[in-house]
């Protein structure tokens, strides 16, 4: 008989500011990225911003009237999201 035990990342609590996603985890970590990592969050207004929910036990964040889903585990994995840092070749400043 095998058992399996989940060790990903999972959330409690969400926040959404201005700029940043707040992501509190189940191990008491406290997780804040900037918001211009997501490009649709940062085109939703403030009101879609903060009509999100946990899925999967706490595994994702949903956020139902943008269509975006971001897995809590991917955040934790800075290089998920290279775009945000990569220099921008003809003007030679950051892409965001």
């Amino acid at each position: 008989m095998s058992t399996s035990v989940s060790h990903e990342p999972r959330a409690e609590k969400i926040q959404v500011t201005a700029h940043a996603l707040i992501v509190y985890l189940v191990d008491e970590r406290k997780l804040e990225v900037p918001l211009a990592w997501f490009p649709r969050l940062c085109k939703a207004t403030s009101a879609q911003r903060k009509q999100c929910r946990l899925i999967g036990r706490g595994i994702g964040i949903h956020w139902p009237k943008i269509d975006e889903d971001l897995s809590v585990g991917a955040l934790l994995k800075f290089s998920v999201y290279p775009l945000s840092f990569q220099k921008d070749k003809k003007q030679g400043k950051s892409a965001a």
